[in-house]
């Protein structure tokens, strides 16, 4: 009789034990010659020897399988102690599994094209219109590069530009005012990460949200750093972003050009980047469309007449501007006169 501990350290054990614990009652069918106690993420086993090794490497199989898939069905746990395949690990285009299972895979061919310059540079540039996909895709290839211990850290960054109202003073401390304005890349996350292990991640820094204005000094290594919505930076803003970049660390930058909210006409860093940039070697520009819009269908639509109303808008300010530019002259002329 031997006794061993083994440590569920990738997964939420509530996952990994089943509804109402019923893989480790199917374990303990399946290894009657072993006695196993499931207390939060550590298994101790009781028992034969031989049997023994034979659990501790499966239960390393499932372990690696429910850390991805962030599921264990009963037939897998079937499957990988006969020593057959899950029939689940097939698709190659899939990104991350969702909490529920769900495979997260790329949704349109530009998409697709975000996947394959993350994996290919180290920098990527990713702009295009709300709905397009472009923050979720890069949310999840941060969360693969985690999970596959390629990285040691996510690190989430947005500006904090209030989107045409103003908030006033939000109370509590760095984080929970930064919150609101980080709260869709929190909702990409929880689609990807059980609740407790995102809790986990976030208490161990090992997911860290940095507040634009706090990055200078910083030096960014082994990590996936996301600035979101970075058409609300400005140009001195971006360049010391994209300056924190250390050694095995990659860099998503996403922004809708046709939604800039910076006061008195600022100039976007974002655009000012990528017309700087284009052309660098080891950074990738993907441009989404509204035809990689995968919200509802009504996004794809909305996009569609603004973009109409604002070609439609253009002629008639360019006259507005024209006409007040004459009468200014004129009351110039008459005053100098």
């Amino acid at each position: 009789m031997i006794e061993k501990v083994i440590v569920l350290e990738d997964i939420d054990p509530v996952i990994f034990y089943g509804i109402n614990n019923a893989n480790i009652q199917l374990l303990k069918v399946l290894y009657p010659k072993l006695r196993l106690v499931a207390r939060g993420n550590v298994i101790k086993v009781l028992g034969d020897e031989e049997e023994m090794c034979a659990f501790e490497e499966n239960i390393l199989k499932l372990e690696k399988h429910c850390a991805e898939f962030n599921a264990l069905k009963e037939e897998t746990i079937l499957d990988i102690v006969k020593g057959n395949k899950p029939t689940t690990e097939q698709n190659g285009n899939v990104i991350v599994f969702s909490v529920t299972g769900k495979p997260i895979i790329p949704r349109s061919e530009n998409q697709r094209k975000l996947v394959e310059g993350f994996s290919k540079n180290d920098m990527v540039f990713a702009t295009g219109p709300a709905g397009s996909g472009k923050t979720y895709t890069a949310i999840a290839l941060a969360v693969k590069a985690l999970k596959n211990k390629e990285i040691k850290k996510i690190i989430l960054s947005r500006p904090a530009v209030e989107a045409g109202e103003k908030l006033g003073f939000l109370p509590g401390d760095m984080k929970e005012k930064i919150d609101p304005y980080l709260q869709p890349l929190y909702d990409a996350l929880q689609d990807m990460i059980p609740a407790a292990k995102l809790k986990e991640y976030m208490e161990l820094n090992i997911i860290q949200i940095a507040p634009l204005a706090f990055m200078r000094g910083r030096t960014l290594n082994d990590a996936v750093v996301i600035l979101d919505e970075a058409q609300n930076t400005t140009t001195q803003q971006i360049k010391m972003f994209l300056t924190r970049m250390g050694m095995n660390t990659k860099m998503i930058v996403t922004g809708d050009m046709t939604q800039i909210d910076l006061p008195n006409r600022q100039t976007s860093g974002l655009v000012q980047a990528i017309r700087i940039l284009k052309g660098v070697k080891g950074i990738s520009f993907i441009e989404l469309t509204k035809k990689d819009i995968v919200r509802h269908k009504l996004v794809e639509r909305i996009v569609d007449a603004y973009d109409k109303f604002d070609k439609e808008a253009k002629p008639s300010q360019s006259q507005h501007t024209l006409l007040n530019n004459e009468n200014r002259n004129k009351d110039e002329s008459i005053n100098s006169n």
